[in-house]
């Protein structure tokens, strides 16, 4: 059993990486945007307490995300645990940390998805292109203007991260620019070694 937390900005891939993991190594994505809808659709006491909380549009604190890992991690464990957009920021590092300490449970990599900032942006921009000519639609926020708000959020909350988990030597980079194939097999080698 492995645990993972996958790094990058915003269209880096690690959606799409994630996803694969789990198809391949029975690993279980915890994606805090789905846990927070499965728990406000849920019923559950921690559930009500997300659905208030969304209903008025307040932002969803530090200490639901981790009530609903901890939830998880209490249930099947599969082929481990893919953190795919959590933690954002050293708080939740630090969080997430405890956490894992608290349930026996060890974070073994943690793999940034590494790009050109200018070259992801032509990339998914040239994404969305593609699903409009193609009859389909593309994200709403896959244009130019809007990705470089988010790669601008994303480098101000999320950057701290990289230098936290390289100081604990556990970062790993893996070029996210690469094929599909490519950046699934360099991230198969950091997790294989």
């Amino acid at each position: 059993m492995t645990n993972i937390i996958l790094l990058g900005p915003p269209g880096a891939g690690k959606g799409t990486q994630a996803g694969m993991l789990v198809e391949e190594r029975n690993m279980i994505q915890l994606s805090t945007g789905d846990m927070l809808r499965e728990a406000k659709d849920s019923g559950t006491e921690m559930g009500k307490i997300v659905a208030d909380v969304m209903a008025r549009g307040d932002l969803v604190t530090d200490e639901i995300v981790i009530g609903l890992i901890r939830e998880k991690l209490q249930g099947d464990k599969a082929g481990g645990f893919i953190f795919d957009g959590f933690p954002r920021t050293l708080a939740q590092a630090d969080a997430l940390g405890e956490l894992m300490a608290e349930q026996g449970e060890t974070l073994d990599h943690v793999i940034e998805l590494q790009v050109n900032d200018e070259v992801l942006v032509e990339r998914i921009v040239g994404r969305a292109a593609e699903a409009v000519a193609a009859g389909g639609t593309a994200r709403a926020d896959d244009n130019a203007e809007s990705l470089k708000i988010r790669l601008m959020a994303y480098y101000k909350q999320t950057s701290p991260l990289i230098g936290y988990y390289h100081a604990k030597g556990m970062l790993k980079g893996v070029d996210g620019l690469g094929t599909m194939d490519g950046v699934k097999a360099d991230i198969a080698g950091v997790l294989d070694a």
